[in-house]
């Protein structure tokens, strides 16, 4: 099919209005959050007005009519990931962070004699690019376990360091956390040989997809991994709503993470004994409305077509780099060309403050992030106090990537670096 971000803006309404004195939006922050198509809103709005009760909580026609659309959205997530189980290996929370947490705490509190027990004999392996959400909880794992925290260091060229792989996920690694692609690099990690590895000592691979299933296609049984998280926010879904995938066997393994209504098989005043997945890990009230707001925009991005998507931006993300290398001062914080690489573009201009350049483009009506992306050690690691990013979506074309260079330029000439 044609792909035109001229169209496709058409269906979000935000691009309708302005910002700063009548000035046209040009929205570059969507690794932060991506706007909400008519479909999405009107999907989330449609569930309050029509079909409002308490999913499987009730026997009445509104409830059966809330569990039927909740568990719709479920099966649309398994067939957009290509869930080889299911429905059953997916697993409803209100974000990738709850996910991750969800694992790290389950994990934590897995019994002696269970698989993901962990003792001050283990490793936890993560990287040097990950997003706190995917570092944190891990870490706070480590310190209650006593297990031992690992990392692959980042190279010079913003890849992963491999040289040492089966010295950083030795025989006694429980647990490899990743991210598949660098919300700050915009880096795209080569998964292969890490699963190998990890799969060769009986460790499981969890993968952050927060910035790659919106982006390009995903096929969790030919990644190989055992767990992945996603957000639905990044993926023109609603706030609220997130996703966690994972094998059957190992779902039905791992402890609960939250205890009370919906979890339980059973219950007794002493005891309790616990659904089966997904449900086991779904505790309380589900959020109803979003994961049908999230299952309306998996829709929209099908329909799309996710090659369709990863091609549009794999080209755009190109253009915009050749068009950043030409700027004096500016550096690219990340891979310089689009091997392997997403539409997440972090740089830095001379000596003036990301957040200088992020307000002045800001007053061109252009918005981008600014900051260490919640990712410190990385920031750290390529020597840079913060950085200015611009991320790509599918809504997004060339002239907004010119517009970006002309507000860099211009904010080179007002800061006086021209």
């Amino acid at each position: 099919m044609s792909f035109s971000a001229t169209q496709i803006r058409k269906d979000f309404p935000i691009f309708e209005r302005t910002v700063r004195d009548g000035k046209k939006l040009i929205y570059l922050d969507s690794g932060a959050t991506s706007q909400k198509p008519n479909a999405v809103i009107e999907a989330e709005s449609n569930f309050y007005r029509f079909h409002n009760s308490a999913a499987h909580r009730g026997v009445h026609q509104l409830a059966e009519e809330a569990t039927d659309a909740y568990e719709g959205a479920r099966e649309i997530v398994g067939k957009f990931l290509r869930a080889p189980g299911g429905t059953s290996e997916i697993v409803f929370t209100k974000s990738a962070t709850e996910s991750l947490n969800l694992l790290a705490y389950a994990m934590g509190n897995a019994p002696i004699g269970n698989r993901f027990a962990l003792n001050s004999g283990d490793r936890i392996v993560v990287t040097e690019m990950e997003h706190h959400s995917n570092l944190v909880p891990w870490q706070q794992l480590a310190t209650r376990t006593r297990a031992q925290l690992a990392w692959f260091g980042v190279t010079a060229d913003a890849r992963l360091d491999l040289t040492s792989i089966n010295d950083v996920i030795t025989s006694n690694t429980k647990i490899v956390a990743l991210t598949h692609q660098s919300n700050v690099l915009g880096t795209i990690n080569p998964l292969e040989e890490i699963v190998a590895r990890a799969h060769e000592v009986g460790a499981v691979v969890i993968l952050d997809a927060c910035q790659s299933a919106p982006h390009m296609p995903i096929d969790v049984k030919a990644l190989g991994i055992d767990f992945l998280v996603f957000s639905g926010h990044k993926a023109l879904g609603p706030t609220g709503i997130g996703v966690l995938w994972g094998r059957s066997a190992l779902l039905q393994e791992l402890p609960p993470f939250l205890f009370g209504g919906s979890m339980i098989e059973m219950v007794t005043m002493t005891t309790a004994t616990w659904a089966p997945v997904p449900q086991k890990f779904e505790a309380g009230v589900p959020n109803m409305a979003q994961a049908v707001g999230l299952g309306a925009a998996l829709e929209y991005l099908t329909n799309l077509g996710m090659g369709n998507v990863h091609t549009h931006e794999l080209a755009l993300t190109g253009y915009l780099l050749e068009r950043l290398k030409a700027i004096e001062e500016l550096r690219i914080v990340g891979p310089s060309d689009t091997d392997n690489r997403g539409s997440a573009v972090s740089f830095t201009v001379a000596d003036i403050h990301p957040h200088d350049i992020g307000q002045f483009l800001d007053s061109q009506g252009i918005a981008v992030r600014t900051g260490q992306h919640c990712a410190w050690p990385l920031a750290k690691r390529m020597d840079v106090p913060a950085t200015t990013r611009a991320s790509l979506y599918l809504y997004n074309d060339e002239s907004d990537c010119d517009a970006l260079v002309a507000g860099i330029i211009g904010a080179q000439k007002y800061f006086g670096r021209l």
